[in-house]
């Protein structure tokens, strides 16, 4: 799989919906081509000290960011056509399809890959297939990990490697 979309959101509290950023990387012939960052406004809009000790946002950094449907105006063109990859995608595709209902879109059924199931079937003794650690075995430097959009670039690195062996 050599085009692709790498993507990951944050939240900002334990609800799915309250996705609170999202980064997105486009990988073309397995270059990547185009990226995308936007803090978004969560839905419900507050944050759970845990969250916020994960990735460091607050409800300072996105009361003045635009709402999902918004930002979503703008990714959904980067992506159309192509197949999402996530680290762990049963998070990040839950909390796509908790926001879609959230704000009663049409969600278009978007197929999604999972760099951690495949991360587990290459490196079987990995001490545990946590994004940085994949990350790091596939030769990326994950040094901002919990930020929507440098997590989505690992991911990409990491499908690019692992996705081209599969």
């Amino acid at each position: 799989m050599k085009d692709f979309a790498a993507i990951d959101f944050e939240t900002a509290n334990f609800e799915r919906t309250s996705v609170c950023s999202v980064g997105v990387v486009v990988v073309r012939d397995g270059e990547i081509v185009d990226s995308f960052y936007s803090l978004i406004q969560p839905e419900p809009n507050y944050y759970t000290y845990r969250c916020t000790q994960v990735h460091g946002l607050t409800r300072a950094d996105t009361d003045e960011a635009p709402l999902f449907p918004d930002v979503w105006a703008q990714v959904a063109p980067m992506i159309e056509g192509l197949p999402l990859v996530a680290h762990n995608k049963s998070f990040d595709e839950s909390c796509l399809k908790a926001v879609f209902r959230c704000y009663q879109m049409d969600y278009p059924d978007y197929v999604f890959y999972d760099t951690l199931r495949v991360a587990r079937r290459a490196f079987p003794k990995a001490p545990n297939h946590q994004l940085h650690t994949v990350a790091a075995l596939c030769g990326y430097d994950l040094r901002r990990h919990h930020h929507a959009l440098a997590d989505a670039e690992a991911c990409a690195c990491i499908a690019c490697k692992l996705f081209a062996s599969v």
